[in-house]
């Protein structure tokens, strides 16, 4: 091989590291150039997920401009703040996989029995900063993240691999794609294993100082079939024995266990020409979701008291929800107007949570202290004092969407969806964008839309806690964004992106206090937040080995009700990243995150949160003997201290949540 072949080849292999990120779909509903998709949007393909060496969905997404992830005290639940939108369970970015949310009904997340998400079986993710309501309804509010599996077409033969690192950290997957005669079969299978870091935490509410509890055994299953015109793609995702970070009640929790079990089902038929002007498809998705409590949360410790006695074993309980959703949608394109391209659909979403229980061995005073049960023994709570019982919500919604090419370089998407909800009524929220190919190398973005993000079920219906009495007079969070956005080709090796952004939310859901239960609280529609910022993303080939890329994100976001910063958001986020083809078949990578200026919510009145840079290196070996890739990786090089914030008032957790320690990862994956 000549020096310039292996030059070529070297730089073709660079290239694969980041693949096709040209396209996107979730912005409009259809496969667009993302330069042009009136939204702003960001795009990780698989091989750049492999070549940054994660190992988890949190990491990918930490890398995103203007994404951040947070925890939750709860479960070191992840929250994905976007441009700096946070609450306590952090409900308004919608989570799809394949194009459904994932979302659960009780807190309006995609679950806080979470456990992580692996990434060896995402074939891409999108993620659009700003409102999506226009397309996808609710908790489309301050972005959506579309997480979208592998097909046979993305994973050819049969691949077993295998992952050992830090904290007791096993995972071993096998996958396959391939054919049986006219149809397409693409399955997943991974188990794992892993007890997690043990960073110690300041003391909790009513407890001392000691390690999180980060354990679970994580199972992950997927199987998409396609045929012609059809598809169907099956999921399941358990988490056991799933241990509860700095404690359900932010009082560490050495003995509770959880369990979360997630089935997943979607079946479509998709022609995007059925006549030389339509295009027709429908989709019927299931989601089945369990949160379980195999030993009951121990809230508090033993010897808690909160001046009605203490228990021998502490204040133990266990809430338990399962749900079922249907979700049936059909659409139709039209190109048969002369420089329009319309879509128009229709849906209608069946949201049942069916089944709730509780057992524990205390009751609630009325200003929210715990009352132990007589001996504290346990009392199932489900019928005489339960925190939720069961309902079911009803969704039907229209659509739709005008893509006008009304003169040569210029593209105007006007959007307009209608949801009428069996519980509160109906909510109509549009979107504007203006697209101008202004040169060549030059694309002009002017954006603006509507959206909204519904109750959760224990915000509108939650019951028996005092410290947070469910509402169900809520109405919608609402949020009004307006952007512009500029994708310059400087050269053929350098592209920039710069987005501006400023945004104004209303009928904010927090917790007021309550006049009619003792010093308790109850959710309504109080205040809101005014937020604006943007984001610079760099692209650069300095050779043809060598690869830059980097983004900066600047945000302020001020409560409109204080006038003061909304609080726990990074004011900076700085990611910089460098891929390297030392040599053929070796590729050497590093990014840097720095995360600062974050500030406290109003009425908190502890020190600003610490800044902190993480340092983290990968290097792959590819196609050892033809068949194998190795991989190894080193997060946290440096062993910098990360605390995320606990939204506390500095009550229950004095100081901030402590990430991972340095931590390493050796990865081998045989291909037959």
């Amino acid at each position: 091989m000549t020096s310039s072949t292996a030059q070529d080849t070297a730089a073709e292999e660079l290239l694969l590291s980041y693949g096709d990120r040209s396209t996107v779909s979730i912005a409009t509903g259809e496969p667009r150039p993302i330069s042009r998709v009136p939204s702003v949007a960001s795009v990780i393909t698989a091989d750049e997920i492999a070549a940054m060496g994660a190992t988890d969905l949190d990491e990918v997404l930490e890398t995103v401009p203007g994404l951040h992830v947070n925890r939750s005290a709860n479960d070191y639940s992840p929250l994905y703040v976007i441009r700096g939108v946070v609450s306590q369970f952090t409900p308004q970015v919608l989570v799809l996989q394949n194009g459904l949310p994932i979302t659960t009904l009780f807190v309006g997340n995609k679950g806080n029995l979470w456990g992580g998400y692996p990434v060896e079986h995402i074939a891409r993710i999108e993620v659009i900063r700003g409102p999506g309501s226009a397309l996808y309804g609710s908790d489309a509010f301050s972005g959506v993240i579309n997480i979208i599996t592998k097909a046979a077409t993305d994973t050819p033969g049969t691949e077993v691999g295998g992952r050992y690192g830090s904290f007791a950290t096993q995972d071993l997957w096998v996958q396959h794609g391939g054919h049986d005669g006219a149809v397409d079969v693409a399955a997943y299978l991974r188990l794992g294993r892993a007890d997690g870091f043990t960073s110690n935490i300041a003391k909790a509410a009513a407890g001392t100082s000691g390690p999180v509890n980060m354990g679970n055994d994580p199972v992950d299953g997927n199987l998409d079939l396609g045929y012609r015109k059809w598809r169907l793609r099956l999921g399941y995702k358990l988490r056991d024995s799933l241990e509860t970070g700095a404690g359900i009640a932010q009082a560490l929790d050495p003995v509770g266990r959880q369990k979360s079990e997630r089935l997943t089902g979607d079946l479509s038929w998709i022609d995007p020409h059925i006549s030389s002007d339509w295009g027709l498809g429908f989709t019927a998705g299931y989601l089945q979701y369990a949160q379980l409590i195999p030993v009951d949360y121990q809230l508090f410790p033993p010897g808690t008291n909160f001046g009605f006695g203490s228990t021998a074993n502490g204040f133990l309980g266990g809430p338990e929800t399962r749900e079922r959703q249907l979700r049936l949608s059909t659409f139709a394109t039209y190109a048969g107007l002369a420089g329009h391209n319309l879509r128009l659909g229709l849906g209608h979403d069946d949201l049942n949570l069916y089944w709730t229980h509780e057992t524990r061995n205390f009751t609630y005073a009325a200003n929210g202290a715990l009352i132990p049960t007589p001996g504290g023994v346990l009392v199932d709570f489900t019928e005489t004092n339960p925190f939720l019982r069961p309902h079911r919500r009803m969704i039907d919604y229209v659509y739709a969407q005008d893509e006008w090419n009304f003169a040569p370089d210029w593209m105007l998407t006007a959007g307009l969806r209608h949801d009428r909800y069996s519980d509160f009524g109906g909510t109509t929220n549009p979107r504007l964008a203006v697209v101008w190919d202004a040169a060549v190398n030059v694309t002009a973005k002017l954006l603006y839309g509507r959206a909204f993000r519904a109750p959760a079920f224990v915000e509108a219906y939650g019951l028996g806690n005092p410290v947070a009495l469910g509402n169900p007079n809520l109405r919608p969070e609402t949020n009004r964004t307006l952007e512009a956005a500029v994708s310059w080709q400087a050269r053929l090796d350098t592209q920039f992106n710069l987005s501006l952004f400023h945004y104004a939310m209303q009928n904010a859901i927090r917790t007021v206090p309550n006049a009619t239960v003792g010093s308790g609280s109850t959710y309504a529609n109080t205040g809101g937040q005014n937020g604006r910022g943007g984001e610079l993303e760099v692209l650069w080939s300095v050779s043809r080995t060598v690869r830059v890329s980097g983004n900066v994100a600047l945000q302020r976001s001020i409560d409109e009700v204080t006038g003061q910063d909304a609080g726990y958001a990074p004011h900076q986020h700085v990611y910089l990243r460098v891929d390297w083809l030392v040599a053929n078949n070796w590729q050497a990578g590093g990014q840097i995150n720095r995360v600062a200026e974050r500030k406290r919510a109003s009425g908190d009145l502890r020190g600003p949160i610490p800044d902190y840079t993480t340092v983290d290196l990968t290097l792959k070996r590819s196609q050892i003997n033809a068949h194998w890739d190795v991989t190894a990786s080193v997060r946290n090089l440096f062993n910098a201290s990360v605390l995320q914030p606990s939204l506390a008032p500095g009550t229950a957790i004095p100081g901030d949540l402590p990430m991972a320690p340095r931590s390493l990862y050796l990865q081998a994956v045989y291909r037959l």
